[in-house]
């Protein structure tokens, strides 16, 4: 397989926080980025401003960064594409792509979670709806926007069925700031990069009751432990979720409050409901709906999954955090592995 040029034409899907973060890195290495979004005013302004004011105040936009408001013109004659819009809009924009994007062109996806309703991963969905010979490649791991914006060191992993494709792609992104490892587990980094963030609203609601380190470091252990029981049920690898995909992620955003997970569970633990959080969070909290999908794909699979249980009744029964965690606590006693 020949590499993706250097420099290379790329279209970014998704003007939010994460988009844009990794279509300035991209930027930054000196390729063509055409960045594309749903609300056209938004890449309107981000043009006029040269930043992305609302998502990410204050870091200029590279030179050769171009917000684009019709999606036609931002893919273009790309050679490569990179998907960052929500889960729940994933199926919906590949439709959209699929008559504008070319046979060669690689398909990179940075979204996190599973399809809603269906509980596919999301290169099953790419399959689906762009061919199962797809060129493609995941990226995931301990990452918040605005540090990766910033330019601060962060490190990723790249994953693909060919490890070829993989390291091509690891080659786009990588810089003196961005390290970039590579696998073949797609699987497991998508179920990582997935139940992560129901962990993290997990870690949230403890802390937001005011349960200290010690509750969080057995949400996190134990969550590691669920993220694995399931991840290899589904194919993956039990090395990759003691890597960037797996365990990088899930301690970056049960510990941190720049992650919206995080946040929701904060709130909810110190009283606010559910609906007050979400609102008052204002952007897309992928672990609220991927309790729910995460939680009925584990039954349909056999894989008992108890703190995954016990976040998706706060979130979609209002159960009581504080029963929830009871609940948690005096379950069987049982060895730890």
């Amino acid at each position: 397989m020949t590499s993706l040029p250097l420099p290379t034409k790329i279209a970014v899907l998704g003007a939010g926080s994460w988009g844009t973060a990794l279509a300035i890195q991209l930027a930054r290495k000196g390729h063509t980025v055409n960045l594309w979004g749903h609300r056209p005013e938004h890449l309107e302004r981000m043009a006029r401003e040269d930043e992305n004011r609302r998502y990410l105040p204050g870091i200029a936009l590279p030179v050769t960064l171009h917000p684009e408001t019709e999606l036609k013109a931002a893919i273009g004659d790309s050679d490569a594409l990179l998907v960052a819009v929500p889960s729940h809009a994933f199926r919906a924009t590949l439709k959209k792509i699929r008559p504008l994007v070319a046979d060669q062109t690689t398909v990179i996806w940075a979204t996190k979670g599973v399809e809603s309703g269906t509980h596919k991963l999301l290169h099953q969905v790419i399959e689906e709806e762009l061919g199962s010979d797809r060129k493609k490649a995941l990226i995931s791991g301990p990452t918040f926007a605005r540090e990766v914006a910033d330019g601060l060191p962060t490190a990723v992993t790249i994953a693909s069925d060919s490890i070829e494709i993989a390291q091509s792609v690891a080659e786009l992104f990588h810089s003196e700031n961005f390290r970039c490892y590579t696998s073949t587990d797609i699987p497991g980094v998508e179920i990582g990069g997935a139940t992560k963030n129901i962990l993290a609203i997990a870690a949230g609601i403890a802390d937001g009751l005011g349960y200290g380190a010690n509750t969080r470091a057995a949400l996190i252990t134990r969550g590691l432990h669920e993220l694995m029981k399931l991840g290899t049920d589904l194919g993956g690898k039990r090395e990759t979720f003691m890597g960037l995909g797996g365990l990088g992620d899930l301690v970056l955003t049960c510990t941190d409050d720049q992650s919206r997970n995080r946040r929701l569970g904060l709130a909810v633990g110190r009283g606010d409901t559910v609906a007050q959080s979400l609102d008052s969070i204002g952007q897309v909290v992928e672990g609220f709906e991927a309790a729910r999908d995460i939680l009925e794909m584990a039954r349909e699979r056999g894989v008992d999954m108890p703190i995954t249980q016990q976040v998706a009744e706060v979130l979609h029964n209002n159960k009581d955090p504080k029963a929830a965690v009871r609940d948690l606590l005096q379950r069987d006693l049982k060895r730890e592995s």
